[in-house]
C-alpha cells in the first residue's frame, strides 16, 4: 500500500523509519509523528461519535451510551475529553429514554399524554429512533 500523507498533520514530507512487525514504519518530517502502513485497528464512524456526544449532552452516562450504541464507554469518555464537551448542569430535570422503531414512534405520538411534560427530543439511531423525555423531579 502506498502512503500519500501523514495521518497526523496531512503533510507529504515523510521518511522511512524502520520496520515494526513486518510493516514499514514512517516518520513525518513536519510533526515528527511515527506511523505505519495498513495500521491495525478500526476507525469508528463519525455518525457514532456525534450520536454518543449528543446522548452525553442529554444526560446519559458513559455506560448507558455504550449499551445503546455498542461503542466502548472508554471511547465515549475520550471523545468528551477530546472535544471538550461540557454538560449543562440543571438538577431539576431528569431524562428518560426509549428506543423505538418507526411504528412504535408513530403510536407513541398518537397518545396526547406522552407529549405532556418538560421536553421531548427525538433523534435517529441507525434504523430506529431514540426518544428522550425530560421530566421535572417530583419534590
Amino acid at each position: 500500500m502506498k502512503i500519500n500523507l501523514c495521518p497526523n498533520c496531512n503533510s507529504d514530507r515523510y521518511i522511512k523509519s524502520g520496520i515494526i512487525k513486518n510493516r514499514q514504519r514512517y516518520k513525518c518530517k513536519d510533526c515528527s509523528y511515527f506511523f505505519t502502513v495498513n495500521k491495525l485497528g478500526k476507525k469508528i464512524d463519525d455518525y457514532y461519535v456525534n450520536k454518543a456526544l449528543q446522548l452525553y449532552l442529554e444526560g446519559l452516562t458513559y455506560r448507558e451510551i455504550e449499551r445503546i450504541l455498542g461503542v466502548s464507554h472508554v471511547s465515549v469518555l475520550n471523545w468528551v475529553k477530546k472535544y471538550n464537551i461540557k454538560r449543562p448542569y440543571n438538577g431539576n430535570y431528569h431524562s428518560t429514554y426509549k428506543i423505538l422503531n418507526a411504528d412504535e414512534l408513530s403510536n407513541y405520538f398518537k397518545n396526547p399524554k406522552n407529549l405532556a411534560g418538560a421536553g421531548l427530543v427525538v433523534t435517529e439511531l441507525g434504523d430506529k429512533f431514540m426518544l428522550i423525555k425530560w421530566e421535572r423531579f417530583k419534590e
